[in-house]
């Protein structure tokens, strides 16, 4: 598999300065409530073909903020992502499949000890050097889970049936990369 135009073999890594990795739940049916990771790290291996590529990425859970201390609190704890017990989660990418701009990224998603493969949508938007010299590459990803199949399995029933919080999480990833001298 050919590498998208500008993408070239070496070590690219995340630049959380300027990538967001964040995801979207349904509470009580209604609304959806979105959350973000503000600490990550991920290493992406170029080769000459994409197949012979890799990419691995470690998202501290302590990060997590939502915008609601209470709720950023709770979502911490035990009952959801317990970041005493279980400091980080991971996403290890095992097949690449596509060209162009749009491809599938299969790979290992390890949440609370538990790991699952995922797919990821992906469009790769491009490759710019910045005015300090810096190549970087740019990425966006989506991907849907269930959150028990990871052990995120609190909930509360509500009043009028159905439950508090949405098994489905919608993950949401806008990345950029920056290549290694």
């Amino acid at each position: 598999m050919t590498l998208p135009a500008g993408l070239t073999p070496g070590i690219w890594t995340l630049d959380m300065s300027h990538s967001e990795i964040g995801f979207s739940v349904r509470h009580a049916g209604i609304s959806k409530v979105r959350g973000r990771f503000r600490e990550a790290t991920g290493e992406a291996h170029v080769r000459d073909s994409l197949a012979d590529s890799s990419l691995h990425a470690t998202v501290s859970t302590a990060s997590f903020d939502s915008g609601d201390a209470n709720r950023d609190a709770h979502v911490r704890g035990e009952d959801f992502f317990d970041v005493e017990k279980f400091p980080d989660m991971s996403f290890k990418g095992t097949h690449l499949e596509g060209d162009g701009e749009d491809y599938t990224l299969t790979g290992d998603l390890t949440i609370k000890g538990i790991t699952k493969p995922v797919e990821l949508e992906v469009e790769f938007t491009g490759v710019a050097v910045d005015p300090f010299g810096a190549t970087r590459a740019g990425f966006s990803a989506e991907a849907e889970i269930s959150r028990k199949e990871f052990g995120l399995t609190w909930n509360a029933a509500l009043e009028a049936g159905g439950l508090l919080v949405s098994d489905k999480v919608k993950i949401n990833l806008e990345a950029a990369l920056v290549k290694q001298q």
